[in-house]
Parts: structure tokens; sequence; C-alpha cells
């Protein structure tokens, strides 16, 4: 840990990493809280794995990966946006099949692709340690649109989560505001990806916020408490796999996954102490 401490100050690609992780972390609380909340996790992860199409057809056709991810992420998330408003009956069939779609698009095009993409591979599996400057500039975008959006619909966003009859009732158009948080969700996953890969991106996205919601009900705490849980989990990370030269992602989801099962245990053991205490003292 000192080792990575020490080089930190004098390695930009450590500083760079760090920034992109801090980055990273912002759409974890934003978008990652929605989801956790509206329980759309299986959602999310068909908008993430469908982005393979669009990747692998970007390094085939030379475009950059990341441009590629975003319009394929954002298609996805149109196309199961629009499922689940209208074919909710069929809603996890439908969704695992363009899962599975577009992954399977994404592995011909990576396969046609003449010799190795040792890029494409860092953003399946994650590479934060190799971050270049201008898609630290994309990722800042990235951020700005997604906290622009979250402060202008706050109260949309949070009428659509909690009861969409109610917001209905209310005049709010509940199925544009649906997709407008399925296309936020396909901008996070894009985010994500040079942190911990295409394969674990689901896990950041939801850990922190799902840690949050432990030990506060408020979504505007759920959001600075997972962006916080979000720069310690990826900072973290990069620390302990600095010295032991471990793959940074898997680390990273080492920490979240291990940090959210002690809080779950932790929270549950408190709820059970917390209920005998006011049995005890209700004279009951």
């Amino acid at each position: 840990m000192s080792e990575f401490f020490s080089a930190l100050s004098e390695e930009s690609f450590l500083q760079m990493a760090v920034l992109a992780g801090f980055l990273a972390s912002l759409g974890c609380g934003l978008i990652g809280t929605f989801v956790v909340v509206k329980r759309i996790t299986f959602i999310a992860g068909g908008i993430a794995h469908s982005v393979l199409a669009g990747m692998g057809a970007a390094v085939y056709f030379g475009f950059d990966p990341l441009l590629g991810a975003l319009i394929a992420a954002v298609i996805s998330a149109l196309l199961i946006g629009w499922i689940r408003l209208y074919w909710e009956a069929q809603e996890d069939t439908l969704i695992g099949a363009l899962w599975a779609i577009g992954m399977a698009i994404g592995l011909i095009f990576i396969y046609q692709t003449p010799g190795y993409s040792s890029d494409l591979m860092s953003y399946l599996f994650g590479n934060i340690l190799l971050v270049p400057t201008e898609d630290l500039g994309f990722m800042l975008l990235l951020d700005s649109v997604l906290l622009l959006a979250v402060v202008l619909f706050y109260r949309q966003f949070l009428a659509v989560i909690f009861d969409e009859e109610f917001a209905r009732l209310r005049g709010v158009p509940v199925n544009f505001f649906y997709l407008l948080l399925l296309c936020l969700i396909a901008v996070t996953v894009v985010l994500l990806i040079h942190v911990v890969g295409l394969i674990l991106v689901i896990a950041l996205l939801t850990l922190p916020a799902a840690i949050a919601g432990h030990y506060v009900r408020s979504l505007s705490h759920m959001m600075v408490i997972a962006t916080l849980l979000g720069c310690v989990f990826t900072s973290g990370g990069l620390a302990l796999s600095y010295a032991p030269d471990l793959p940074v992602g898997p680390v990273i989801i080492l920490l979240a996954g291990l940090a959210y099962v002690l809080s779950a245990l932790g929270s549950g053991l408190y709820v059970k102490v917390r209920a005998r205490y006011a049995v005890r003292h209700s004279g009951v």
C-alpha cells in the first residue's frame, strides 16, 4: 500500500487512473441509485452486455470503441425500454435474447477483425491504468450529461421510480422519463467500461448504491454516499492491486463485494438488535 502512495505522487498514469475512478464513481452514485431503488439491475445488465455489439463493430470498421459502445448502449436501452413498456409479459425472455444477441454480434465482429485487439480486451476486462487523456475528457462530458439530467429532472425521476401510476395521474410523461433513465444507464455503462470492463460493470454500478441503501432512505443522500463509496472502491482497488501487480478491475469489484456482504450482515444484525431492544422496553 505504501508503494502505491509513493508512486502516486510521481507517476502521472496513476494520477490519471485515480481521476478516472472518481469520474466513474459519480456515474455510479447518480444512476446506480436509480437502478437499485427501481430494481432494474437485470435491465441494466441487458443494456451493458448489448454494448459489445457496438464495440466489436467499431473496432472492425476502424472507429473508436467507446463511440461504438455509446451508440449501441443507447439503442439497446431504447429497445429494452420499449420491450418493458409494451411486452411486459415476455420481458425477461426478450431482454435475455437481446443480451445474448448483442454479445454474439460483438464476438463475431471481434473474430472477423484482423489481428488481436489488445485495446478491445482492455474494454472487456477493464484497464484503468491505461486511460488516455482524451478518454478522461469524454468521461467528464458523460458525467456532465448525467449530472445535468438528474438536476433538471430529479422530481420526475423520483415520481417514476416510486409510483408510476401516481405520476401518470399528475400528468408526468412516465414513458418518456423511463426511457430517458434507461439512456442515462447506458451512458453510465460506457463511463464504467474503462474502470472495471464490460464484464464487471453491473457490479460497480449497483454495489455502492446498495450499500448506501442500508443506511439512508433519502435518494439524494444515497447518491452522495454511493459516489463516495465508488471513489473509495476504485482508489482502494488501485492501491491494493499495485504492489502484487493484480488486475485492477477484479480487485475493485472484490473490494466492493466484500464491503456489500459485510454491510448487509451488519445492517441485518443492527435491525435485529434494535427490534429486541424495542420489545424489551415496550412493556410487552
